[in-house]
């Protein structure tokens, strides 16, 4: 079957999620009216990612006391018409576009046009004991809303954890939505992947802080980096692409996704989910990322460096050799 955002009677994922009584400045469609990011403190009010903290470093026989960067990580609700669906452990920046990747590519929503309202509420003291987390409230449309509960579980999480909280085998969703030959693939230039792998380090700002956190970068044919996200969670920083790609009304199937990680079946999944045709991966696949990207016919490259990387063979349409 095609991907939602390619049926017919869909708009696709070319559109931002419609505003209710409570407008989103931050994506596109908000109101003339509505706050713009200067005057909205949901716009600015967030995390830096990482904190410093004094540290104890022992080598060699001597002790060091020093600073060090540390990667924040908080529980994230995620909260769909007022009942909680998912509670994600996940680096506190971005949460808007977390909230819509995350709704789009586990198929809660069928199309973008389906979120109505986001709002984030952070709950953090200064100097306090209590453990810092954050809220994402979205308004859904009701015919989503009722699948959603329908087939509600839970997936209070480890770190960006696919499929926690899953009671059966039988739950999980293995037949992903099939990704169109739009030709993109052909049009790859023949060192894409070298220089997405060159370029990627570029936007590890908070990497190279901490050493501790996953990047999903979007690639152009030539393998130019457009954007990139950075998460404690691999899965969440997927997530974080897709939800910006969405709201920027990017056009999912004309670029590829490069990842720090490995290649498991869930971060397949969700591309194969929105169209995307392929995706390269620095570390190895799992059998079952392989055998997904197969019946979606998305290209899975992964080993990725400047000097070559290992395809899978899993997209007909791609050319052998081409890059």
């Amino acid at each position: 079957m095609r991907p939602a955002s390619m049926q017919d009677d869909a708009p696709g994922f070319d559109g931002a999620p419609r505003l209710n009584s409570r407008p989103n400045p931050y994506l596109p469609g908000a109101p003339d009216d509505a706050p713009n990011a200067a005057s909205n403190p949901l716009a600015t009010e967030g995390q830096p990612g990482a904190v410093e903290l004094r540290v104890h470093r022992h080598r060699g026989g001597t002790v060091e006391t020093l600073t060090d960067q540390v990667g924040q990580e908080w529980p994230v609700a995620l909260v769909f018409n007022g009942i909680s669906h998912a509670v994600m452990m996940c680096t506190p920046r971005d949460l808007e576009a977390f909230a819509v990747g995350f709704a789009i590519s586990e198929g809660i929503v069928a199309r973008n046009a389906d979120i109505q309202d986001i709002e984030v509420f952070w709950y953090a003291k200064p100097d306090s004991d209590d453990l810092p987390h954050a809220e994402v409230h979205l308004t859904v449309v009701q015919q989503a809303f009722v699948e959603l509960k329908e087939k509600r579980r839970a997936l209070a999480g480890r770190t960006g954890c696919g499929v926690c909280g899953i009671e059966s085998i039988d739950l999980l969703d293995l037949e992903p939505e099939i990704v169109p030959d739009t030709g993109f693939l052909t049009r790859l230039a023949p060192d894409a992947i070298a220089r997405a792998a060159r370029e990627l380090p570029q936007h590890q700002a908070l990497t190279k802080l901490t050493g501790g956190l996953h990047a999903a970068a979007w690639c152009d044919a030539n393998g130019a980096i457009l954007r990139a996200f950075e998460d404690v969670g691999r899965h969440n920083a997927l997530d974080k692409l897709i939800g910006q790609l969405v709201i920027e009304r990017a056009d999912t199937q004309q670029g590829f996704v490069f990842l720090s990680s490995r290649a498991s079946y869930e971060l397949v999944r969700k591309a194969a989910r929105v169209g995307i045709p392929m995706v390269a991966t620095i570390s190895a696949p799992s059998t079952l990322a392989i055998a997904i990207a197969k019946r979606a016919g998305l290209r899975l490259v992964s080993f990725c460096r400047e000097s070559g990387y290992v395809d899978y063979d899993t997209a007909s349409n791609a050319v052998p050799g081409a890059n």
